[in-house]
Order: C-alpha cells, then structure tokens, then sequence
C-alpha cells in the first residue's frame, strides 16, 4: 500500500485540523474538497503510485479522523444506508468520510437535520438525495427546502420514469415548496406526459389547478346535503365533496388520464389515487368480489338493505335524484389497486396494449364516474398521446 507524500499528509492534516464539515473527493481529478464555515478549501493529491492505492490511502486517513477506523465506511451501514436506518447520533462524521455511500446514509436517515442535509447536498448533490431529504419536515421547512425543491423542479424534464416524475410531483406538492405559478406550470405538462397529472391527483384531489365548475345541480342541491353533514353523515359529504368544484375538476381530469395511462406505475398510482379518495366510505363486505360488476351488484345488495334510518338511507331520502350518484360513488369506494392486480400480474405490457388489457377495470370505472359527473359516457380514448 503505497503512503501519501509528506505534502499531502500535511495539507490533508491541515484541512481536518479545521471546522471541517463534510468532504467530497474528486477522483478523476485526485482533489479532495473539505466544507467549513468559511468556504470550501482543496487539496490536489500528488500519487507517488498507482492513483487508486493513493486514493485508497487518503480515505483512510479520512475514516481515522472521521470514525476512527482506518478500514473505512463500516459494511453493516452500507447495507442499512438506502432503508434510513443509519444511527442518528455521528451522522456529521459519516460526511467526512468522502464517501458516496455515506452521504447516501445521511440523506436517508431519520435522524437528518436542516444543516445536515445543507452539508449532504454540497457533499452529493444527486436528485435523489433531494427527494429524500424533503421528505423531512425540518428540511420542508428549512433553509434547504426550497433549495432542493428548485433543483427537482429545474432538473424534473430530465426525468424519464413515470414513477420517479410521479414521486417528485407528490414531494413537491408539501406546502410551502413551490408557489402556485409553480404548480400551474407543472399540471401543464401534464398535456405532454399524464404521470404529471397523476402525481397531482394522488396529492392534491381537492386542490388541482385550473378548477372547473361545480356540477350543473350543485346549488340546488347542497342545501339538503348540508343538513345531513351537520348530523355526521359521512355519505353526504362526499357526496357534496365529488359534485362540488374541486370534486368535479377532479374527476374530469382522472377521466381523462383513466383512458390513457402510460405505464404500470401510473395505474397504480391512479387506482390509489381513488381509494385514497374514498377511503372513509370503503365497506369491507360490500367490497368483495373480483371485478368492478361484481362490486356493482354488492353495492345493490347494500342499498337494498338500508333502513330509512341509516346514514345512506337518509341520503337518499334527501336526494332521491342522486339515487345512481350514491351507488356509483360507493362502488368507487371499493376500487383499489388489487382490483386490477390479476390483469397487471399476468402481463409485461404498455401503452395501447397495457390500457386494452385493463378495459374489464377501466371501463365500468370510467362508467361510474360519468354518472358522478353528469356527463354521458363514451367508451373513445383521449386524443392526447401519453408520453
């Protein structure tokens, strides 16, 4: 093992010596930068052997003064590093180290701080370090969040995966990350690539821009659902919720993506999206069965054995015109991800194909949420071409 020179022991030694507070090695260029209050400092290493012995040498003496254990970053936390289980007490060690690993580590521990992600993000300044460490409130609320928000949202048209674009929409909708200017401009491109779209709708169901009207019957209407929902009645407001403007604006839009999904992953996210929606209503025993017609029939078999007295069946008392919206809106409640598991399961399929497949799913879906929102129902996919 070759030692380092005289000079760059020294300059190193100096450097740490320092308020030192992460470090970031450079190894095509042989520099080892070093973080502190006052800015960042270099050493340019000078090999005297082979460049990857010397490189190895230098993270040693790193590991010493950092951990004090010259054999480097510790096995057992590279393979706690990605599951956040990194002990929270010396994380600002792990980021003398120099190590990419260890930064990863920080980044996902739960033990990160607003200062502590500042100094991971000079150290490692990877998109996915950013995704993870907003997801911590300090870091949200800190100095870093609007810090690490900018950076997703400059670097997010770079992005090919529906699932990672639907992951940073879904950080970047936390209050307080982007104005709403941001988030119009980010529900656009969802014109050219609907993963957009549905990131916003598994995250803001009740807030989407550019909201549309409530339904045509919405004010004639609200006064009697009112009435129920100052009693406790949870059917009747949601069933306000869906015929109101932000319900409306919000099945429009799951309509459209609905007809053309991209991918697997933007299925899913969709079909949580509505059981997320509905999820106070869900009833376990009505909800059983293996497809959307079996949960229809439950539905009415559930309707049927309603007393007067119950809470649907003082729904539809009050709205005995809404009789099909209160059926449609608790076979929705119903619809989760395993609905369309058998068909998903059984196929590596996408696009036209993957959507043809899903059409058992898709189709009574997209029925029932043309009765939520009053319009009648065509089985024609949208214009819009999914990305």
């Amino acid at each position: 093992m070759s030692e380092l020179t005289p000079e760059d022991s020294l300059r190193l030694n100096v450097m740490l010596a320092g308020e030192i507070q992460a470090i970031r090695i450079d190894a095509a260029n042989m520099t080892i930068y070093g973080l502190s209050p006052r800015g960042t400092a270099s050493v340019k290493l000078h090999p005297s052997g082979r460049s990857e012995q010397y490189l190895r040498t230098a993270r040693e003496l790193l590991a010493g003064f950092a951990i004090g254990s010259p054999g480097g970053y510790p096995v057992y936390l590279q393979r706690w590093t990605r599951m956040g289980q990194a002990r929270d007490k010396g994380l600002d060690r792990l980021l003398l180290l120099g190590e990419p690993e260890a930064v990863t580590s920080v980044a996902y521990s739960n033990g990160l701080t607003d200062e502590l992600a500042r100094r991971a993000w000079w150290a490692m300044p990877v998109a996915d370090h950013a995704r993870r460490m907003l997801e911590r409130e300090c870091v949200v609320q800190g100095e870093m969040g609007k810090v690490l928000a900018d950076y997703l949202i400059e670097h997010l048209p770079f992005e090919n995966s529906a699932h990672i674009i639907m992951d940073t929409i879904r950080i970047l909708l936390q209050p307080g990350l982007t104005d709403e200017q941001t988030r119009l401009s980010l529900w656009r491109k969802g014109e050219i690539d609907n993963a957009y779209r549905a990131g916003f709708l598994a995250s803001l169901p009740d807030a989407l821009p550019e909201q549309g009207a409530a339904r045509d019957d919405f004010d004639s209407i609200k006064p009697r659902l009112s009435a129920l929902i100052a009693q406790g009645n949870i059917f009747a407001q949601q069933l306000q919720r869906i015929l109101s403007a932000p319900g409306q604006t919000f099945f429009h839009a799951y309509d459209e993506l609905l007809r053309a999904p991209a991918d697997k992953d933007v299925v899913i996210v969709l079909l949580d999206a509505i059981a997320t929606y509905f999820a106070e209503l869900r009833q376990q025993h009505v909800c059983s069965g293996g497809s959307v017609e079996d949960i229809v029939k439950n539905v009415e078999l559930f309707i049927a054995g309603q007393e007067s007295a119950s809470a649907v069946g003082q729904l539809l008392q009050a709205v005995p015109e809404l009789n099909h919206e209160v059926r449609a809106m608790l076979a929705l409640s119903c619809i989760a991800v395993d609905i369309a598991t058998p068909i998903m399961s059984q196929t590596t399929a996408s696009g036209s194909l993957m959507r043809k497949k899903l059409e058992p799913v898709f189709i009574p879906m997209l029925q029932l949420i043309a009765i939520l929102t009053g319009k009648t129902f065509s089985a024609s996919t949208s214009r819009r071409r999914p990305r």
